[in-house]
């Protein structure tokens, strides 16, 4: 039997509940008595450290209690100091939660917000949100490492916690104006209600008119919102205008399920969907691409010093399932993971996953089988070097059963080719026996095949299209010098490229290019032979020079049967860059000596594949001899700018303008130096650099003179190419 209190410990524990209750009672008279103060000496304090912190002047009408826990303000306004306005908002009401306040929490019951407007500038560099970006300074104390799982943690909490259970907002106006744009959302209404979000926005004076609803309960981190319009599509403002970027869709919903904090970790299960996702931009494709439907179980797992997405994240493209995971490391050292997998899909379910206008070639395709994705990619920022690199499609039973828009065995047989230079056509050869320069692949003399094939793709024949290895290396060069250059394209994709697809240099063409590189190779569209074959016949070696036979009879006056391992190796150097081909030589028709190096580079690839004989004299680079008639078109430049020309990529093979350019726009002249002629710092530092690469020993003045005009020509001549490439 239980043994009854004490009747003494049952009066001492009275007692001291009636003088808690007692405390308590004077204590919230006390500060219900003096609340009005104390909220004059809070707003007080707030307009201190507004100013002081971020230079912000706040002004508040008037400021009362209106109930137990309720307090309204009238005419509040913010403005930056030397600034425009920044904040007005006529009427704001707010309620707190009295047990949370309690424990020093903040949990906001009721808000009611009426006739506000924030107004965001940016006139001429000057922008009244800046504070927004500027750092406190704080020399009492010392950086410490944050913790990004904490930091995630606190964060979602802290503006869940500041997400009323009831809202009213009527009129609020948000605007944004700079020099070349101006965008206004106005708020018309918004209302949470019983856990449910309703809104009304119009958009740009009646543009618009969108809707921001579902359900809302921060509190139980439950929270489930769509975004959509009135009979037609959301569109982004601004960002067409700013980024040249176009996004519509029709509904784009969002969840939050679940967020927790274990282990150290941070982990938040989320879903995104989108409905009728219309993207253009001129990066990407030439044409809009869209994505009928699209969806994503996303779960963000934050570390103490990662964020991912994990591997349970699942992305939804139709029928297709795609299994990703992506992490980055940011110390001790930063680390990028990027993993992608399928499981077995249907092949056509695959394709029909595809978003529409992203890979028009392929439209229309009819398959069979079934096909399996795996993409692994490992990159420790230390070891740039030692970078991971796997991609492999798998089939099972894979067939074609009809081509899309696009034959792709249109290469099986005579077909018409028409190269592109700068984007215009130049004119159209027939790829085959009827053209008198289309030369067989047992009419090239070995030497030449070989010198390319171990320049440009040494496991030609036996690779599947794609050289991984290749591509890890062009990984690991394109990190380290910060910027996207030509490398991991073999012949199968070089061919590709130009036969099969436009011109223009976008990410959907790249991936639409590696798509059908895959389908020829794993599915015998057509034979090695015939791909070198007809690789050899349209590649470009000069302006307005395709095909091995209009380049040997070019620069050498000889059929491709004839061309020496010398002549071949030549051939092979210029591929990148071959409108530059003739830099490559002297006016006495010999080879310029900065090109030994690279003779003797693949000589010695090509000894090492028996391919040739170890020759310690060059692999023929002293027997090279240009065609006497072109030698008068050898401009007598300096080494050092020949070396720069002969260096400068193809404009039809750098797929580095898709993604980055390190150009800058030339500068012009202002009003007064125009007016007298006087030339800025950039000119004369152009001008000293042009002085330092002639050697002027043994010349006279006028020599120098005239080989600074040429200089100066060439120079000329490679800003307009780089304008013409856009990239200037």
């Amino acid at each position: 039997m239980m043994q009854r209190l004490n009747s003494r410990y049952i009066r001492i524990a009275g007692i001291i509940i009636i003088v808690l209750v007692v405390l308590l009672g004077i204590g919230g008279y006390i500060a219900y008595s003096k609340r009005g103060a104390l909220l004059e000496r809070a707003i007080a304090k707030a307009k201190l450290k507004a100013k002081k912190d971020y230079n912000l002047n706040l002004n508040i009408g008037s400021a009362s209690f209106s109930g137990l826990s309720t307090v309204s303000f009238s005419n509040i306004i913010v403005v930056p100091d030397g600034r425009d306005s920044l904040l007005s908002i006529k009427k704001f009401d707010i309620s707190v939660k009295l047990m949370p306040l309690i424990f020093g929490n903040v949990k906001l019951s009721d808000v009611v917000l009426e006739d506000g407007h924030l107004n965001l500038t940016d006139i001429k560099h000057v922008k009244n949100f800046d504070f927004l970006f500027k750092k406190k300074k704080d020399t009492t104390q010392t950086k410490s490492k944050v913790d990004l799982a904490e930091l995630a943690n606190n964060l979602i909490n802290q503006v869940l916690y500041k997400i009323p259970d009831n809202l009213n907002l009527k009129n609020f106006l948000i605007t944004f104006t700079s020099d070349s744009t101006k965008a206004k959302l106005l708020t018309q209404t918004a209302e949470i209600r019983n856990g449910k979000l309703s809104s009304t926005i119009i958009v740009n004076d009646n543009a618009a008119t969108w809707h921001l609803a579902g359900k809302m309960h921060p509190s139980d981190k439950d929270i489930a919102l769509s975004l959509y319009a009135d009979g037609k599509k959301v569109e982004v403002p601004f960002v067409e205008q700013r980024y040249h970027l176009k996004v519509n869709f029709d509904t784009i919903t969002t969840r939050l399920d679940k967020e927790e904090n274990s282990g150290g970790t941070t982990k938040i299960y989320g879903y995104w969907s989108v409905r009728n996702l219309t993207i253009n931009h001129p990066g990407l494709s030439s044409t809009d691409i869209v994505v009928p439907n699209g969806s994503i179980d996303a779960n963000v797992f934050v570390g103490k010093n990662y964020v991912s997405l994990d591997s349970s994240s699942r992305i939804y493209l139709r029928k297709a399932i795609i299994k990703p995971y992506l992490k980055y490391q940011l110390s001790p050292v930063k680390i990028y993971t990027a993993k992608v997998n399928t499981d077995w899909l249907n092949a056509q379910d695959v394709f029909d996953a595809f978003p529409q206008g992203m890979f028009d070639s392929l439209e229309g395709i009819q398959v069979s089988g079934k096909l399996k994705y795996h993409l692994h990619l490992f990159l420790d920022t230390s070891q740039p070097d030692s970078v991971q690199f796997e991609s492999a499609l798998t089939k099972d039973n894979f067939n074609i059963i009809k081509y899309g828009k696009t034959d792709l065995g249109k290469l099986n047989k005579p077909f018409i080719y028409t190269p592109y230079e700068k984007g215009k056509p130049m004119p159209a050869r027939t790829i085959g026996p009827s053209n008198p320069d289309y030369t067989p692949l047992d009419q090239i003399s070995a030497n030449a095949r070989n010198a390319v094939m171990t320049s440009e793709d040494p496991s030609f024949y036996t690779n599947h299209g794609f050289a991984v290895e290749s591509i890890r290396r062009s990984i690991a060069t394109d990190f380290k010098e910060h910027k996207f250059k030509r490398g991991g394209s073999t012949i199968s994709m070089q061919l590709i490229k130009n036969t099969f697809l436009s011109r223009e240099k976008t990410l959907s063409r790249k991936i639409e290019e590696i798509l059908i590189v895959w389908l020829i190779e794993n599915n015998n569209v057509m034979s090695k032979n015939r791909m070198l074959e007809v690789y050899f016949n349209i590649v470009e070696w000069g302006r307005n020079i395709y095909g091995i036979s209009e380049a040997s009879h070019y620069y050498f006056g000889k059929s491709p049967s004839e061309l020496t391992q010398g002549e071949g190796i030549y051939l092979a150097s210029i591929l990148p860059h071959p409108k530059t081909g003739l830099y490559s030589f002297l006016p006495d028709g010999t080879l310029r000596p900065s090109l030994h190096g690279y003779f003797n580079m693949i000589g010695r690839m090509m000894a090492g594949h028996g391919l040739t004989d170890v020759d310690t004299s060059g692999y023929g680079y002293s027997s090279v001899r240009l065609k006497a008639g072109l030698r008068q078109e050898i401009a007598p430049v300096p080494a050092s700018v020949a070396d720069s020309l002969m260096k400068q990529t193809n404009d039809d093979d750098d797929d580095s303008a898709l993604l980055n350019s390190q150009s800058q726009p030339e500068k012009k002249p202002t009003f007064f130096q125009r007016l007298f002629g006087k030339k800025d710092s950039a000119e004369i530092k152009k001008e000293k650099k042009i002085e330092s690469e002639i050697d002027t020993v043994g010349k006279t003045k006028k020599q120098i003179r005239q080989e600074k005009r040429a200089l100066k020509k060439l120079e000329k001549e490679r800003q307009k190419e780089l304008k013409d490439k856009g990239l200037l």
